[in-house]
């Protein structure tokens, strides 16, 4: 029978979450991250071999900067959430990680060229701040979620699309051109996300409240119950991750 809207809701909105585990969404919401024509982790690990220090900024509870162990001597972490930096802490400290609490301004207290990698997954960053803290021959490699991201979600509960819908490859390259990067390779791509129950779409905009600002169960529970009918029906909301990835370093002085 499964379970009834008023249970779903209730369980979304009362489900812990820690870190970014996505795994409470397993079979509930599908991602085809793997179809990404490129592979982040492949990207950095390609590059940790070589770096004597790294930096990894938006790092969550520290999921993914741990699986790149074993780590440079020297590697920090910053996080600007604040219910994940005891989490990150617990797990990265004791591998000899400096994680950094940061605001939102994406200011990094962090001294000028100490990092030879910088990387960040789904993390905003000031292309200046990145060139500040990077050595002269350090590179910065970032994977990024598109301003088209889910829109799908938007357009299905009437809510605004994002602030930042023109947020793009061509415009991330060309602003870390201007801050006098050079940027060495670059992919974009949309990949199918499922939503299968209206719990799981309900968790998900709890852990993104940037998705759809003042999102409320209550205020969309019109749109909620009418997809909730749908996907009951086993019509799933079918919706678009945007993501686009690039590796740059600063240009040579003079050139």
């Amino acid at each position: 029978m499964g379970m009834t809207y008023d249970e779903l809701i209730k369980e979304a909105l009362t489900t812990p979450f820690e870190g970014w585990d996505f795994g409470v969404f397993k079979g509930r919401m599908t991602e085809e991250s793997a179809a990404l024509p490129w592979d982040y982790p492949g990207l950095v690990k390609e590059r940790l071999a070589q770096a004597g220090s790294l930096l990894d900024l938006g790092t969550g509870g520290g999921e993914l900067l741990s699986s790149f162990a074993p780590l440079p001597g020297r590697t920090a972490a910053t996080e600007g959430w604040a219910p994940n930096v005891p989490v990150a802490r617990k797990r990265l400290e004791p591998m000899g990680v400096q994680v950094v609490e940061v605001g939102d301004d994406d200011r990094l207290p962090l001294p000028d060229g100490s990092f030879e990698l910088i990387v960040s997954r789904h993390e905003s960053y000031d292309p200046d701040e990145i060139r500040r803290v990077l050595t002269p021959g350090g590179v910065f490699i970032t994977q990024q979620v598109g301003g088209e991201d889910l829109a799908e979600i938007n357009a299905a509960l009437g809510a605004a699309p994002h602030e930042y819908a023109d947020w793009n490859l061509a415009g991330a390259a060309a602003e870390l051109t201007e801050a006098g990067f050079e940027v060495s390779w670059q992919g974009e791509a949309r990949v199918e996300t499922v939503f299968h129950d209206v719990g799981a779409l309900v968790l998900f905009l709890r852990i993104t409240p940037w998705h759809v600002p003042g999102f409320d169960v209550e205020r969309y529970g019109d749109r909620l119950r009418a997809l909730h009918e749908e996907m009951r029906a086993g019509r799933p909301l079918r919706a678009h991750a945007h993501r686009f990835a690039l590796v740059a370093r600063p240009a040579p002085a003079g050139g």
